[in-house]
């Protein structure tokens, strides 16, 4: 697999993401910055690529887009099987996708950075709202998180066994963001552990948001 682009923000954790796995799979890439507060990714230019206006995207090398991290990540995982992202048997993957969707479907869409926005603009928000709301999301979800993955036996070093996939990727990318917004993580020590051993990696250190070109 060569020639791949793809458009993403550096402190985009969902970016974040995808960076991870193409990291892991060792794949090359050209990386091209959409500054999402300064509006960068509703130009036409981006707009012309991917019409969602979203990061990432994903382009192969013969044109073809792809969009949404989870798809992207499953699309890698599927054309470059090794290291696998996901386990060999389906309830294997089934906890790992639920693992991975509980961060991805139930956490980060109602704080990504258009949601954080709308809270400014439309319902009047100031900064301490903003963070206030960020931090509550986060606490929904980590909170059951902590729970599944300290009371299971399929969790090992990271989050299913002994080595690192699909929900650690998702779970690394979220406590990044979290930092930001100042998120208490004392509640979690599971959790905690997960992001350190994920940490540790070469591949996630690499794609981390300050190592990108475009961090500020």
């Amino acid at each position: 697999m060569s020639n791949l682009v793809l458009h993403n923000y550096y402190r985009s954790s969902t970016s974040y993401r995808v960076r991870i796995a193409l990291e892991m799979k060792g794949l090359s890439y050209t990386y091209v910055p959409h500054h999402l507060r300064h509006g960068e990714h509703l130009e036409p230019a981006y707009l012309a690529v991917n019409p969602q206006g979203l990061v990432p995207a994903l382009v192969l090398d013969d044109g073809t887009l792809l969009t949404q991290s989870l798809a992207i990540i499953e699309y890698l995982d599927e054309t470059v099987p090794e290291p696998p992202l996901l386990p060999k048997d389906a309830l294997g993957r089934a906890r790992v996708r639920m693992l991975a969707q509980m961060i991805a479907c139930d956490i980060h869409p109602v704080n990504n950075l258009r949601v954080l926005t709308s809270l400014r603009t439309l319902f009047g928000a100031g900064d301490e709202d903003v963070v206030n709301w960020f931090r509550h999301w986060v606490n929904e979800g980590f909170q059951p998180l902590e729970k599944l993955l300290a009371s299971s036996p399929g969790t090992g070093t990271f989050c299913h066994g002994d080595t690192p996939g699909l929900a650690d990727i998702c779970l690394a990318a979220q406590v990044t963001n979290n930092a930001r917004f100042g998120v208490d993580m004392a509640p979690y020590p599971e959790i905690s552990r997960i992001h350190a051993a994920c940490m540790a990696l070469p591949a996630f250190q690499r794609a981390a948001p300050q190592n990108q070109i475009d961090a500020e």
